[in-house]
């Protein structure tokens, strides 16, 4: 049996406090650490104006679906390809076709590559290392429709 009186260690209430204290500090500096490298990373808004945009949507969507265009992305032996397809399946040419090929959760990588129609397809220079890449596809149709589109890529290393 134990002595009350033993000279051993005791927890006393600063011991309680400096736990409780070092122990919130911690995840809090955790939680700032985190929220700041969301905020950093984050590639940004989709558009400027939500409300402006949200206008015009159906609309938009409407005009894209008349086009019947089905989009398609490789990436192999150092290039990308975008394919866009109607709906009978030939390929299509647009007027004017501008990408963006980057990951979800940061710009850093970021690149818009100079693509050439190949006569079935688009195609660029373009070394992705292994992940999820996305394309954000912005092409003018030949009758003046705006198509846009976001493509998940994955590539495999």
């Amino acid at each position: 049996m134990a002595q009350a009186d033993s000279p051993g260690f005791r927890i006393t209430g600063w011991h309680v406090l400096a736990i409780f204290v070092g122990a919130f500090g911690t995840i809090i500096a955790v939680n700032i650490l985190l929220a700041v490298q969301a905020v950093r990373t984050f590639p940004g808004l989709e558009v400027k104006n939500s409300y402006v945009a949200s206008q015009t949507f159906d609309i938009d969507r409407a005009a894209q679906e008349r086009l019947g265009w089905s989009i398609r992305a490789d990436e192999a032996d150092g290039q990308i390809r975008l394919a866009i397809s109607d709906r009978n399946g030939a390929p299509v040419q647009v007027r004017d076709l501008h990408a963006v090929v980057g990951r979800a959760t940061q710009v850093a990588d970021d690149v818009e590559p100079v693509f050439a129609w190949d006569g079935g397809a688009y195609v660029a220079p373009l070394e992705l290392s292994g992940g999820q890449w996305h394309v954000r596809l912005t092409a003018l149709a030949e009758d003046g429709t705006m198509f846009k589109q976001r493509i998940v890529l994955h590539v495999k290393r």
